[in-house]
Formats: structure tokens, C-alpha cells, sequence
């Protein structure tokens, strides 16, 4: 059922304000990065309304937050094509959205915005710096400079309606509790809990997986750590549920708990390593430590992990491999790129890791 469940729209005690539509439709590393955002700006604005319009899946991530709620775009069913589209629009501006910071700029939301501009409902929306990554991600002439973060590309359209915000203020949530499910999966001990999650969207962004294995080997062996694996679908569960077989202290929790589930465990994480992905943006939004492992993209991208450092964010070989950055999002691969990974060695990943945990 598409829009807000009343549970959603009772929840906390929601003063009369200005209401902002936020639009993010995809994917979940993006949304992820919103939250760090979105609750410095209900906390600098505590009277604000703001109504997110993505997927219900990600609504536990959101859940945190006070005057936040989910409205969900069902865009393969009554929202689909531009008719129902325009329905959504609809639905919205009986919502009384006072205004909307269109986070995604695609076509489905830039056909909303000409809607609301109809409506006489003002919309701005992110200035994703396109030209300035294409001058990054070039193979001649490169410019290779750090660009402004994805958050704050999120932050400065809200800005521009009215609300500047300061991301330094962000204030890490408390852990959540683990759910008994989770206790069921993962049991209970004392030991580092090391989250792993060795698949990104291309291959280009993931580590070999006989790299990773070394990896899980070193770690696992040492008895201290006990190691979380994070996967999803039926491609990445099986290579995960054999390292579960072949190393202690391994557990792969791939289709075993709900998100919901799974970021109440990520929250009490004492470290995370992941691909340019979205588990680190996870991770990032409680404060947990992330180790990122970068293929053919690179952080100055700016999708760096929520105040993780640069020094966390382990890079191949960039002599070698001088065209790095050669896409945003791992997508473009030249010849003789296929492999810049194995330019990493397990030993480095281990090392750092050992650093963060004890």
C-alpha cells in the first residue's frame, strides 16, 4: 500500500511547522546517507515536518529520528509511468507539503517537480556536481581533487529552501538494542564484533574473493574477533555460508534477519569493512569505525563514508593505476583495470583492522 502507515504519522509529538518533502527514491547506500543529514536538520528545526518519499524497506532507518516519516512511492504499481506519477503528486500535495529537496534529480523526480511547480509547490534540487566529476573521472587532463561530499550536496538543498544546516553538529544515535533474533543468529560473547560485507553493486568495486578469504582466515584465527558477514541474494549467500562452514568464529547472517534486524546489529558493530557500498554508509550513521576497500572509484568522489577518515579508506595502486577515479560508481572499466584490486594485499586490510580493534 503506497503512503504512510497512520502508525507513521502518529509517531512523536509533531508540532505544526513547515513541511518539507524530501525525494530519494534509490539506491540504499544514498538513502543511508541522507540520515546523518536529515537529523541535523530536524534537530537544528525542531518544528519541521518532513515527509521522506522512498522505499517503506528503508523506513528503519529513519525510525530514530522525531517529525521524520516515510511515504512510500510504489513506482512499479499505481505510481508507475508519468500518469501515475502525477497521481503521486497528488497525493503529496493533500499531504500539504509546503516545499520538496529533490535529493535524487532523475526523471521520475524531475517529472514530480514539474508538477509541484504547477501546484505552486517550490522545489530545489541537488546539484550533483557533474561536470566537476566528470573532470575527475577522466583518463586525460584529470582534475584530482577532492570533491564536496554527497552529504553536503544534500545539506546545501536545504540551504537553498531556507534551512541552513552545519553537518559538524551531527549527533551519533544511541546504539539500538539487538533484537532477539539477533541473539538467536549471532549469540552472545565478548569478543571485537567485525562486520564484513564483501560485495558492492560491480565487480570493479569488489575484492577478490580469495583476497577476502586470506583476510577472514587471519582474523578469524586469532580467537579475539568474531566476524559478521553481510551479504544479500542467493549469488553472495553461498560463498558467504561457506566461509561460515570453514573458519570459527564466522557467522553469515544473509537471509536471516530483517533490515531492521540487521541495523540493530550493525550499530553495535566495533568495526566495519566494506566495499564503496552501502553497508559503510551503515556503519557510518552510528559512528561505527569503517574500513572501505576502493576499487576503480575513489573517496574523492565524495562518497566517502559519514566522518570516517581518509586513512581508513584503503586504495590500490595509484602508480599503477593512474586513470583511478574512472566512473562515480564503479560502472566504466578500461582495459587492463579489471584487477586494481589485487594491487591491495590482504596484510594491509588485516593490519588496519587490528588497528581499529585493539
Amino acid at each position: 500500500m503506497s503512503g504512510a502507515s497512520s502508525a507513521e504519522y502518529s509517531a512523536g509529538n509533531i508540532e505544526n511547522g513547515p513541511h518539507i518533502l524530501v525525494i530519494r527514491l534509490s539506491a540504499m547506500g544514498d538513502v543511508a546517507m541522507m540520515v546523518p543529514v536529515i537529523s541535523v536538520l530536524t534537530h537544528t528545526y525542531p518544528n519541521l515536518i518532513i515527509t521522506v518519499l522512498t522505499r517503506s524497506f528503508f523506513s528503519p532507518l529513519f525510525s530514530h529520528l522525531p517529525n521524520v516519516r516515510i511515504y512510500e512511492a510504489d513506482v512499479k504499481g499505481v505510481h508507475s509511468g508519468v500518469m501515475g506519477l502525477g497521481t503521486l503528486a497528488r497525493e503529496l500535495r493533500d499531504e500539504e507539503i509546503d516545499m520538496v529537496a529533490d535529493l535524487h534529480d532523475v526523471l521520475r523526480s524531475n517529472v514530480l517537480k514539474s508538477v509541484f511547480y504547477l501546484y505552486g509547490i517550490p522545489c530545489k534540487q541537488i546539484d550533483k556536481g557533474r561536470n566537476e566529476k566528470k573532470a575527475l573521472t577522466r583518463d586525460d587532463n584529470k582534475e584530482f581533487i577532492q570533491l564536496k561530499s554527497t552529504h553536503q550536496r544534500y545539506a546545501d538543498v536545504f540551504a537553498e529552501l531556507g534551512y541552513p544546516i552545519d553537518l559538524s553538529n551531527y549527533q551519533t544515535p544511541e546504539k539500538r538494542s539487538l533484537l532477539p533474533r539477533v541473539y538467536e543468529v549471532v549469540g552472545k560473547d565478548s569478543r571485537k564484533w567485525l562486520g564484513i560485507a564483501p560485495f558492492a553493486q560491480h565487480k570493479s568495486k569488489t575484492y577478490p574473493l580469495d583476497f577476502m578469504e586470506e583476510v577472514i582466515a587471519n582474523l578469524a584465527a586469532s580467537g579475539k574477533i568474531k566476524i559478521i558477514l553481510f551479504g544479500g541474494g542467493d549469488q553472495e549467500k553461498e560463498p558467504l555460508e561457506k566461509w561460515e562452514e570453514k573458519f570459527p568464529n564466522v557467522i553469515s547472517v544473509v537471509g536471516k534477519l530483517s533490515f531492521a534486524e540487521e541495523l540493530s546489529l550493525i550499530s553495535n558493530l566495533d568495526c566495519m569493512l566494506s566495499m564503496d557500498s552501502g553497508n559503510a554508509h551503515l556503519a557510518a550513521i552510528y559512528g561505527v569505525p569503517v574500513v572501505s576497500l576502493w576499487g576503480v572509484t575513489h573517496p574523492y568522489t565524495g562518497f566517502r563514508a559519514f566522518r570516517q577518515p581518509m586513512v581508513n579508506c584503503i586504495l590500490p595502486d595509484l602508480d599503477l593505476y593512474p586513470k583511478i577515479p574512472t566512473s562515480v560508481y564503479g560502472n566504466k572499466v578500461p582495459e587492463g583495470y579489471g584487477d586494481v584490486m589485487r594491487s591491495i594485499p590482504p596484510e594491509m586490510v588485516v593490519q588496519k583492522i587490528t588497528e581499529i580493534l585493539f
